[in-house]
């Protein structure tokens, strides 16, 4: 019978930070300052290291215990970003190996008139299976940009990861629980731990009516293959358009609530101040007079062709590419300047891939002369709304979407 103290093994846990650490000390990586991040406070820029965990191809390094690990941006030049190169993220430290055959997933709360406790196999026989393209953002991607520093895991670029997710609609999964009408959201909880008891569990709750949407879903599988363990196997929550945060991993109870959620996850983390930014999915039963919780990603974009300080040719031509993303409004335009600013032009969109799928732009630069060329990348959604000039402050340094800007070398 799987039981939370089964999951949480001691010895489970220690044995994946082992074959961790044994493979990490055989890459025969040396430490490299992050090229793509030259912002970054000098600390976290020393301490950028290349490793690799296990089943995963050498990522930046950002913290050993919790592991947090941030993708290359080279890596987005594909529009889906491979398994083994997807971003890491984990808040608490202890991350149990799954046993499959013995998982469930136990779905109940106040708010479900009839409990249930799910398998894996009952989650792909029982249901009809769903698929969906969609970018899994951490809140914190590119805190290590803000000015003035503030605290948390400094991350780059890259903690973040575009993908095809695979598993049941979450709103049929509470339906078969019997989620009653005075349910106002739903609560999970994951697999990870803390490494001492008084550790606040990781406990998230989205409102009922994002549970209910037709896009939110427990995923089994990603890319086409099962979930990777260090990205939640076998089963993750998967929230489309909003903030990882949501994203559970190695989910293992739903609870139907008919009042809110509580604890330092929902009460003190992952909260921005009131009337910063303009969203339009609000989390109104977790709002308060001074702050709100984040919900869905700000229009943003990122140049993946072209690294900070790379050297160029003059009279080359040169094929400026990226990515831009938003909370699932759409992408209708991106403009790229070759200088600095004073002039833009339309970049030509890639495939749609779905409306939470990031989309791919590109435009092609030809440096008239010698000299430096500073390249920068604005998206619009279909909403109108644009990326900003300025960084717009928050404590925790979420949200930031503020133009991309690379300094190139003519020569």
């Amino acid at each position: 019978m799987f039981t939370r103290r089964r999951l949480l093994n001691g010895a489970a846990t220690l044995a994946v930070y082992g074959s961790f650490a044994r493979m990490a000390g055989s890459t025969g990586l040396a430490a490299t300052v992050d090229p793509v991040s030259p912002a970054l406070p000098s600390g976290a820029r020393d301490a950028a290291v290349l490793d690799a965990l296990p089943g995963k191809k050498p990522l930046i390094k950002r913290s050993y215990r919790p592991p947090n690990y941030e993708t290359p941006v080279d890596t987005f030049e594909q529009a889906f970003t491979p398994n083994d190169q997807f971003f890491v993220r984990w808040h608490l430290s202890n991350i149990p190996e799954v046993d499959a055959a013995e998982w469930r997933l136990k779905v109940g709360g106040d708010g479900a008139s009839t409990p249930l406790e799910l398998s894996l196999a009952q989650l792909a026989a029982d249901f009809e299976q769903v698929e969906i393209a969609a970018l899994c953002h951490c809140a914190g991607n590119r805190r290590g940009l803000s000015d003035p520093h503030v605290m948390g895991v400094q991350w780059g670029y890259g903690a973040m990861g575009n993908a095809t997710w695979k598993g049941v609609r979450l709103k049929d999964i509470l339906a078969k629980a019997g989620v009653t009408a005075d349910a106002i959201e739903i609560a999970f909880n994951g697999g990870e731990s803390g490494a001492v008891e008084e550790t606040p569990d990781f406990v998230k709750s989205i409102p009922a009516w994002k549970a209910l949407d037709d896009n939110t879903m427990i995923a089994t599988h990603m890319n086409g293959e099962p979930l990777p363990h260090w990205n939640g196997y076998p089963a993750r929550l998967i929230v489309p358009g909003w903030m990882a945060t949501y994203w559970i991993k190695q989910v293992t109870d739903i609870n139907a609530l008919t009042k809110p959620q509580g604890g330092y996850w929902m009460e003190k983390a992952y909260r921005v101040p009131l009337g910063v930014y303009s969203f339009t999915d609000r989390f109104i039963t977790q709002e308060t007079s001074k702050n709100t919780p984040i919900t869905e990603m700000v229009v943003n974009s990122l140049i993946t062709s072209l690294s900070e300080g790379q050297a160029i040719v003059a009279g080359k031509p040169v094929d400026v590419r990226g990515v831009a993303w938003d909370g699932g409004h759409g992408i209708t335009q991106v403009d790229v300047s070759t200088d600095g600013g004073q002039t833009w032009r339309p970049a030509m969109l890639g495939p749609d891939l779905g409306r939470f799928s990031w989309r791919q732009w590109s435009l092609p630069f030809t440096p008239a002369g010698p000299g430096r060329y500073a390249v920068m990348a604005r998206a619009t959604n279909a909403q109108g709304a644009s990326q900003v000039s300025k960084l717009i402050f928050s404590p925790s340094g979420y949200h930031n979407n503020v133009i991309h800007t690379v300094n190139v070398e003519a020569a």
